[in-house]
């Protein structure tokens, strides 16, 4: 299904799937099983329908339920709460526990591109065998979630530090070119994805180090490489096909039926469309 196929793996979650929608107030921001919303029930008002709190500052403590009954794991790093996209922060919670939860999580991820005499190269990172999530899968330059309290441009200048030792001056040169959102079934459990997506242009004498070993090495390879290896493999981390996708359309490399099948794949509307929507403000 060449790069469809992607597209369809990203998204293959029913919502709600016999899960129960889990509120703060009135907000609902995100989607747990009746197993986890049981193991909940002394803490929330748990009904046929819902798993409800008062407020989001009670979410770090029914993290710690779950991850202690199995439900995700504990990663010490705090992610915002939103029932949408840009919305109004409700609470915290632990960065393991999202997909046990079902809660939108966002991140950023850059292209790393070089315009060379013979072309068009891509910045290619093989994530640390050791990781947890994906080992030894191809990745972008610089890719991360955000953590609680920034903004995506804000992860992008630390995570290119982090990850690629990019200086600030230089990873501020990145350009905005879309989103990408999915909701997925993983091993982990329910991914909600928002991918604030980058382009960063990058001199032909730099060469990213990998700096907090998140990272094994860092590759660069013609477009066409890197295409060919999305289309045919799933050798690429699942999330950053999507992304890569998006880099071929914009740059005209994919024409025909399937381009406009790729098109229609484009979220017609709201946060809770699957697909790919166009940047239209700078970052912040």
């Amino acid at each position: 299904m060449g790069f469809v196929r992607h597209f369809r793996a990203c998204n293959n979650a029913v919502l709600p799937g016999g899960r129960l929608a889990l509120c703060i107030g009135d907000a609902r921001v995100g989607w747990v099983r009746p197993d986890l919303a049981a193991v909940l029930g002394g803490r929330a008002a748990v009904t046929a329908e819902a798993v409800r709190i008062v407020d989001g500052g009670m979410l770090p403590e029914l993290a710690r339920v779950a991850a202690a009954a199995g439900f995700g794991r504990h990663r010490g790093e705090a992610f915002d709460v939103r029932a949408q996209p840009g919305g109004a922060v409700l609470g915290e919670i632990d960065r393991g526990a999202l997909p046990a939860f079902g809660i939108m999580a966002e991140g950023v991820h850059v292209n790393g591109l070089v315009r060379r005499a013979d072309g068009l190269h891509v910045w290619v990172a093989r994530r640390a065998a050791d990781e947890a999530l994906d080992p030894g899968k191809l990745d972008h330059i610089v890719a991360g979630g955000t953590p609680a309290g920034l903004t995506p441009w804000e992860t992008l200048i630390k995570e290119a530090a982090e990850e690629a030792a990019i200086p600030a001056a230089l990873a501020a040169t990145a350009r905005p070119v879309g989103t990408v959102c999915y909701a997925m079934e993983r091993a982990e459990g329910l991914r909600r994805d928002v991918l604030h997506c980058y382009d960063l242009d990058l001199p032909e004498d730099f060469v990213p180090q990998a700096a907090d070993g998140e990272v094994e090495s860092f590759a660069l390879w013609p477009v066409a490489r890197v295409l060919a290896t999305v289309r045919a493999t799933e050798d690429f981390k699942f999330n950053v096909n999507l992304v890569l996708i998006d880099l071929f359309l914009r740059l005209g490399l994919v024409g025909g039926a399937e381009a406009d099948e790729l098109r229609r794949l484009q979220p017609s509307g709201g946060a809770a469309a699957m697909g790919i929507s166009r940047a239209s403000a700078p970052p912040g």
